[in-house]
């Protein structure tokens, strides 16, 4: 084989072995299977579209001529609610923009499926069944948001102050980025989450965190627990200390969904980032009415990492960000 100058020879080829690929095949026919067995259809939807779901954490592919690569099926997805659908899965291709390394690549392959009439109790059920079916687990631990930081560290996750939540991480050794936001409770938060609880979740079989802080609620319901305090329908798995899936019980309300969007663009101005345009037909597909429902977003790669007992989704995708580069 010929190799053009400049090239390293070894850059031709894909960073996944062929072996690797045909299993990533195998898990695909596998999760079809699965989700065809539970009545769900397969859909698809645009990666390009002129609207996009506006995010804190998540920087967007601006396409030049017009439009966004979506970061999530999420907006095309629950419009097909609305329209009538009640069981659905798709997947596809997603981008967000600046995410590479070990467990992130900007264009990556994600699984998103939504139920109508499920609860929080009923998404994370067939979650739950859907990873043991995958990656051949035991059921999945339920731990409670509050619960691990009780358990990690010793601390209450919703009487903690930002200054007590700022204390814990200096003693605790975590890293804290420059610029960090002292009064921002969900920061400090967010920091001790990744840092400190999530290598240590899922260790010996997949768990399941639920009830994330309300202020976090992001696209999912609100609750008022017994205990006085409110919380999100939101749930996240770990397995051997890797995110794999999202979870919310699906807020519903056009008007709270809008105020939400709005405060997420002022924190994003606030950042020194563009707003971003509101979805304003997904609004408007809620205000039409969206069916009480559950959704999860699943990344497929790192389920594939896993099961290949990997250690990066490189060792499980043909030609990662980067693998082309010139040299």
């Amino acid at each position: 084989m010929t190799v053009a100058s400049g090239h390293n020879p070894a850059d031709v080829r894909p960073s996944a072995t062929l072996e690797a690929l045909r299993q990533r095949r195998g898990l695909l026919i596998e999760l079809r299977r699965f989700f065809e067995g539970h009545g769900f259809l397969e859909v698809e939807t645009p990666l390009l579209a002129e609207e996009i779901i506006p995010e804190l954490h998540i920087e967007p592919f601006v396409v030049e001529g017009g439009g966004f690569l979506q970061a999530s099926p999420e907006l095309h997805m629950k419009r097909l609610l609305a329209a009538g659908a009640e069981a659905i899965f798709q997947v596809t291709r997603s981008f967000r923009a600046g995410e590479i390394g070990q467990l992130h690549n900007p264009e990556f392959t994600i699984i998103e499926w939504y139920r109508t009439g499920d609860d929080m109790e009923a998404g994370i059920g067939l979650l739950d069944s859907l990873l043991q079916t995958m990656l051949n687990t035991p059921p999945a631990r339920r731990t409670s948001y509050a619960e691990a930081f009780e358990r990690e560290l010793g601390v209450s996750s919703h009487l903690a102050t930002a200054r007590d939540l700022a204390e814990l991480t200096e003693r605790s050794g975590v890293p804290v980025p420059e610029g960090m936001k002292r009064e921002d409770k969900d920061e400090w938060l967010n920091l001790l989450l990744a840092g400190r609880i999530e290598p240590q979740l899922g260790r010996d079989r997949p768990e399941i965190v639920f009830h994330y802080p309300a202020s976090q609620a992001s696209l999912a319901k609100v609750v008022r627990l017994p205990q006085g305090y409110e919380v999100a329908e939101r749930f996240e798995v770990y397995y051997r200390g890797v995110e794999l899936a999202n979870g919310f019980h699906e807020l519903s309300d056009a008007a709270e969904q809008r105020a939400r969007f709005m405060a997420v663009n002022a924190a994003r101005v606030a950042e020194g980032r563009r707003a971003l345009p509101l979805p304003e037909r997904l609004l408007a597909a809620l205000e039409h009415g969206l069916p009480d429902c559950t959704g999860v977003a699943l990344g497929f790669d790192r389920l594939a990492m896993l099961a290949a007992e990997g250690s990066s989704v490189a060792d499980v995708m043909a030609f990662p960000r980067g693998r082309d580069r010139m040299t």
